[in-house]
């Protein structure tokens, strides 16, 4: 243990002062790719000095094998703080080596760790012409949190996911599981990694062969795969004058289901749903220009295990007061509701976020269609439990109840389904 602490301070002290970080072996070149990929880098002060070097130097790997140029790899890095802060715009630096010893230069700015406008920020500034970001290239944010947070990331989050931005998350230990799995990309096994700071380079190949995947050039992909959709990408090879896509996707093992869309040229994103649970899919996008012939793209996308069941998230219950006190802070209803662990007679519910206001929770459950209902009640202390006794491949309609100290109620649900079996 005393070799291993000495043996980690001796690198943090190196990398600190700037030297070269030890020889890990040659590393293959990633090229052909082309990509804007931006460091959410938690700069804050609940990060200790030497957990920041340790993620620089995580940083610091992760992209040496990365070419960068105007027409390869760019990226830019934004420290998390009280006021997000950008290192450096996507096209200051376009050589590994001056990337990489702008890393090194990189300092801890201190302060609170305000994650949620450090991606709004992003969203508004960093993602544009300004800080050298390319519009028709695929767009990828790490994000390396210790977990904590001091103003939401909900919403800021969704929205650059929207923008087409694929999101990956690595947590050194004490971040929220439910919280975290909603920000990254789906699915979150392949964008959401757990490991401690000192294990960082454990996950460092897969890292990088997930972000390559994410900016290869000129290529339809697909993200965000459920059991019953996916998004699809795709480089901006038309306009809105030049012409328009008509996409063709059927199973591999039944193109006589092949469904069309026309898509308008302006596009380079769109999601296709109500689609059939471990099945893979053929996917062709071809471009209808008025001007040249431009190749069609082709992929397959298996979408993941598991029936066509997705949270309805948002839908809220009603709010009833049961009496006449003054107001407090808003109660908020649950944020997510999560089904896990599938069975033929039981399911795992998990809910967030878990208020220190709430005294318990309702979990009121009954198949779809019925009219019958059962109730379970958990400690608010709780986030979590398994809801038994059910009826196999059957469709549940599972409603979870915050009950507040105040009186207050508030409610999300979700659908789920029991597995086929006895």
């Amino acid at each position: 243990m005393l070799a291993k602490t000495l043996l980690s301070l001796g690198l943090w002290l190196q990398f600190a002062a700037g030297q070269d970080t030890p020889k890990r072996g040659p590393q293959p070149s990633l090229s052909g790719s082309e990509g804007d990929l931006l460091f959410l880098l938690d700069s804050s002060g609940s990060v200790s000095n030497y957990e920041f070097s340790r993620v620089k130097e995580f940083i610091w790997d992760l992209i040496r094998p990365f070419t960068f140029g105007p027409n390869d790899v760019q990226t830019s890095i934004i420290h998390i703080s009280t006021t997000p802060t950008m290192e450096f715009p996507f096209d200051r630096y376009l050589s590994s080596g001056t990337v990489q010893q702008a890393i090194r230069d990189t300092q801890q700015l201190m302060g609170d760790t305000n994650t949620g406008k450090a991606l709004s920020y992003a969203k508004e500034k960093l993602f544009s012409n300004e800080a050298g970001a390319r519009p028709d290239v695929p767009k990828v944010m790490v994000w390396v949190t210790d977990g904590f947070s001091t103003d939401d990331i909900s919403e800021p989050m969704q929205l650059l996911k929207d923008m087409g931005v694929t999101v990956f998350i690595v947590s050194t230990g004490r971040g929220n599981y439910l919280e975290l799995s909603a920000a990254a990309s789906q699915p979150p096994e392949k964008h959401l990694h757990f490991v401690d700071v000192d294990d960082l380079p454990i996950i460092t190949k897969e890292l990088q062969d997930a972000i390559s995947d994410a900016v290869q050039a000129n290529r339809l992909r697909a993200v965000d795969i459920t059991s019953s959709s996916f998004r699809l990408m795709w480089p901006q090879v038309l306009s809105q004058e030049t012409g328009y896509y008509t996409l063709e996707y059927s199973p591999v093992d039944d193109p006589s289901r092949k469904r069309t869309k026309q898509v308008p040229g302006a596009h380079t994103t769109l999601v296709l749903s109500d689609l059939s649970p471990e099945t893979t899919y053929q996917v062709a996008l071809i471009p209808e220009s008025n001007v040249h012939y431009i190749p069609p793209q082709t992929t397959k996308v298996t979408t993941l295990a598991g029936k066509m069941c997705t949270t309805l998230s948002g839908w809220e219950g009603t709010t009833e007061l049961t009496h006449a006190a003054s107001p407090g802070p808003q109660e908020i209803s649950p944020a997510q509701v999560l089904i896990s662990k599938s069975k033929p007679h039981s399911f795992h519910v998990s809910w967030a976020p878990t208020p220190d206001s709430v005294t318990g929770y309702q979990i009121l459950y009954g198949p779809l269609p019925g009219n019958s209902v059962e109730l379970l009640e958990v400690d608010g202390s709780r986030n979590g439990t398994v809801v038994g006794n059910l009826v196999p491949n059957t469709t549940y309609l599972v409603t979870v109840t915050a009950v507040y100290k105040s009186g207050q109620e508030k409610s999300l649900s979700a659908k789920a389904c029991t597995q086929e079996g006895e």
